[in-house]
């Protein structure tokens, strides 16, 4: 690189290769994050069966989401009241004192109390990379940079699963948590050192305490709602009511201290722009689709598929490759055109249209047909992360980057939160009404609390069909729900209109572009 190219300003204050140097740091620290979601996936069939309870499967991904999305929009606002570089630095710390609790939980109780104290710094993590990236880079450079920051994902994504797989086959799962440390360290180190140059807190913030804990108290009830109702309490029942009365009074009332508070956790301004909105709407969407994929496919994989853990994380590769190539060429294409609306739609048809097909599958699938079914959903999901956050963040004002940013994940977690919850106790009632109808009709019961992949072989044959069949009843279903959801997402994606990104020359939009936004010339929303 010659010397002009290495002083010019890439970014607002930072050189080229000041960029590349400071987000050193932020490549490790998103495969921390993105390692710790790979690696426990295929891990949770012996975990649930080594602890007891399947009642409890979707409290382990659940209680680490509902965690990380109360934490999101807090850690976010953090950053922008005490600077981005502390609260990054101790998002990280929290992470791993989580993984250690993890590692050394005794029954599921424990462990989904960790999980949740994981998820406190897992919320830090994805919010103070993208917030960072930008208040660093203009919105046309940053899929440029984004580039480097997906270089990692390969590792992760395809890496994970397959470290997952062989703690699980070939050591104990509890180092699926337990790995977190030695790369966690070389992040608190290496991010302490890069972060430095980032601008520092005024040191006289206020911190929104009743927002943060009205926040806790609506989410929290809603989640329960769709965790319990219809499963462990009728939808009529006063625990169930009371809980829905609980949300609507809690949301109510963050809306009220949001409004009137000095320093929001989640200043509703931002939601005035219509894009920023609808890039949320997306978020949330593809949060759902992408929890309840990568959560349960495991399951259909090792019970019913017969593979290994280990290679069930290698049968997740064609979904998780495709995530990356779609994400990557995605970003390209929009650093060099500045046009991105088209991404979001046609990502949301193959999200939709993968579910869809996902709720076809049998007991005779194969895992070629199931690979082929991975990469439309893949590429959908990958049309739609990196450019659903690109849109939102263009919407900010430099202010509201962290408490924006963080907003915007905190959409796409409470999505992943809600469809954990929704497709889980989905997946396990159609599971658990399988199994009953089957022994109604005169065959062997079969017990599926405390299965594991291995305790299934051991089964007589007709005992393992009974179960395949029930895990197979209750997948099905569960993708056929999430693809009704995912659906949404394409006529949400249809009215994000197309604003220049900022930082480079404006894109002259396409013929069917310019028609779909002329009638709009000012956000609907003030």
């Amino acid at each position: 690189m010659s010397q002009p190219e290495v002083q010019e300003k890439a970014g607002l204050g930072f050189t080229h290769r000041q960029i590349l140097v400071t987000m050193s740091g932020l490549v490790i620290a998103m495969l921390l994050a993105q390692l710790d979601n790979m690696i426990v996936a295929p891990a949770l069939p012996t975990i649930v069966g080594d602890l007891g309870g399947l009642e409890h499967l979707a409290w382990v991904t659940t209680g680490y989401i509902l965690a990380t999305t109360i934490a999101t929009p807090i850690w976010g606002k953090l950053g922008d009241l005490y600077g981005r570089r502390i609260t990054f630095v101790s998002s990280v710390a929290v992470f791993l004192v989580g993984s250690v609790l993890c590692g050394m939980a005794q029954n599921m109780a424990e462990l989904v109390a960790f999980r949740a104290v994981q998820g406190i710094g897992a919320g830090g993590l994805m919010v103070g990379v993208l917030s960072i990236i930008g208040v660093m880079i203009p919105p046309r450079d940053r899929s440029k940079y984004q580039g480097v920051m997906m270089a990692v994902m390969p590792i992760a994504m395809i890496g994970g699963p397959l470290v997952g797989g062989f703690i699980t086959d070939h050591l104990d799962w509890r180092w699926a948590f337990y790995v977190n440390l030695p790369l966690g360290l070389v992040t608190l180190v290496v991010c302490w050192i890069t972060l430095a140059k980032l601008p520092r807190g005024t040191g006289h913030a206020r911190i929104d305490w009743l927002g943060t804990a009205l926040l806790t108290v609506w989410i929290t009830a809603l989640v329960l709602i769709t965790t319990w109702g219809g499963t462990e309490y009728d939808w009529a029942s006063p625990q169930i009511l009371g809980l829905i009365a609980l949300t609507v009074a809690g949301l109510a009332a963050f809306i009220v201290v949001q409004r009137r508070t000095a320093e929001p956790i989640m200043p509703l301004r931002v939601f005035a722009n219509r894009n920023f909105t609808l890039a949320g709407g997306i978020a949330f969407i593809s949060g759902f689709a992408l929890f309840g994929a990568i959560g349960f496919l495991p399951q259909y994989q090792q019970f019913v598929q017969g593979a290994s853990a280990t290679n069930s994380g290698l049968l997740l590769m064609p979904m998780m490759i495709a995530v990356m190539a779609v994400s990557v060429g995605s970003g390209i294409v929009i650093s060099r055109t500045g046009r991105y609306r088209i991404f979001p739609i046609i990502g949301a048809v193959l999200v939709a249209l993968g579910m869809f097909l996902f709720s076809t599958v049998g007991t005779g699938t194969s895992q070629t047909v199931t690979a082929l079914y991975m990469v439309v959903l893949g590429a959908g999901m990958g049309a739609i992360m990196q450019t659903s956050t690109l849109i939102a963040q263009n919407s900010l004002e430099p202010r509201d980057m962290g408490a924006g940013t963080g907003a915007s994940t905190f959409l796409r977690n409470m999505g992943g939160s809600l469809g954990v919850s929704i497709l889980g106790a989905i997946y396990t009632h159609h599971l658990t009404a399988s199994l009953a109808d089957s022994a109604a009709t005169g065959a062997a019961p079969v017990a599926a609390s405390s299965m594991t992949p291995a305790t299934l072989r051991s089964l007589p044959e007709a005992a393992q069909r009974v179960f395949e069949q029930a895990v197979t009843d209750g997948i099905g279903t569960l993708f056929l729900w999430g693809s009704a959801v995912a659906a949404l997402g394409f006529f949400v994606a249809l009215f994000v209109r197309h604003v220049p990104l900022r930082g480079g020359k404006p894109a002259t939009p396409a013929p069917a572009e310019a028609a779909a936004v002329a009638p709009a010339p000012v956000d609907a929303v003030r």
